[in-house]
């Protein structure tokens, strides 16, 4: 049975081609299933939409009103259907991220670059904030993916670990001649130590490892920002733990000596997050490929 959709498409085909032939051809159906079609909605419509003639089929003045509505109306539905192709090929779209500033910096934007080159009409918001508030603000419904530190332990999260890192201690060249060229963790409490807030999943890496060890520390510094604090090292303040994959130029540089440990912070890794429960778009699905095949090529 036809639905009513259809009639108003074969109405406005027979509408836009005066002709309830052409009509027929253009939507690939013969001029008897048109004609019919038309009679139907003239029916339930109780009104004569077209004027037939020998040379044609011409509106009526309730024809006429009718068809600009539908030309509208289908207008629309035409411009929705090809939005969602463009969705769906990844020709538009928007992407909300969250992730902490040190990990846009040193992780998502160096694999950015090869996503926008494929999809340049994705549009991207990015939020910052530490992996608890990315965590929650992902349970409602604002973000689509987040990069976090891990590990996490929520269930309601799939997690995909991107890359393995290592914290280490690190102090400039004048704090370092204080050091001996091994240093005890037990005895980190004696130096003046430069640490990331307690609400980062940094820290708290790094204080359940000082546990471990039985090891309580009392900051002189505890800074919001990676890049603060390895700034606050360099200038002989005291000694930082940092990550060292994020902390590569100052090293190789020289600014920055790594302090070995008798025991090593263990590794960790940091990676992608996004709700189990909820069905990630193509765009952010596509996001996730790119930017693990990217990792992978770095390996």
């Amino acid at each position: 049975m036809i639905s009513k959709l259809d009639l108003y498409r074969i109405f406005n085909a027979v509408a836009e081609q005066n002709s309830f032939s052409k009509a027929a051809k253009q939507l690939h159906l013969s001029q008897p299933s048109i004609s019919q079609s038309i009679l139907q909605l003239e029916e339930e419509l109780d009104t004569i939409l077209f004027n037939r003639t020998s040379r044609g089929a011409n509106l009526t003045s309730e024809g006429a009103l009718l068809f600009d509505y539908t030309k509208q109306a289908l207008t629309l539905l035409q411009n929705g259907e090809q939005k969602l192709i463009d969705f769906k090929n990844l020709d538009t779209g928007q992407i909300t991220i969250g992730v902490a500033d040190t990990l846009s910096r040193y992780f998502l934007l160096p694999h950015l670059e090869t996503f926008h080159d494929l999809y340049p009409d994705i549009h991207f918001k990015i939020m910052n904030g530490t992996t608890f508030e990315l965590s929650q603000l992902l349970k409602t419904g604002q973000l689509d993916l987040a990069i976090c530190n891990f590990p996490i332990d929520d269930d309601q999260f799939e997690q995909i670990v991107c890359q393995e890192i290592h914290d280490i201690f690190v102090c400039g060249n004048e704090f370092a001649k204080k050091l001996p060229e091994t240093l005890n963790v037990e005895d980190l409490p004696y130096y003046p130590l430069i640490i990331l807030d307690d609400k980062s999943n940094s820290r708290q890496f790094l204080d359940q490892f000082l546990v471990k060890k039985r090891v309580q520390i009392e900051p002189e510094f505890e800074l919001g920002s990676h890049e603060l604090l390895l700034e606050f090292a360099k200038i002989n303040l005291g000694i930082a733990c940092v990550t060292k994959e994020f902390s590569l130029n100052y090293l190789s540089s020289q600014q920055l000596q790594e302090i070995k440990l008798t025991t090593p912070i263990p590794k960790r890794s940091i990676g992608i997050i996004y709700l189990k429960q909820v069905a990630l778009s193509p765009a952010a699905q596509k996001l996730i490929d790119t930017l693990v095949s990217e990792i992978q090529k770095t390996e």
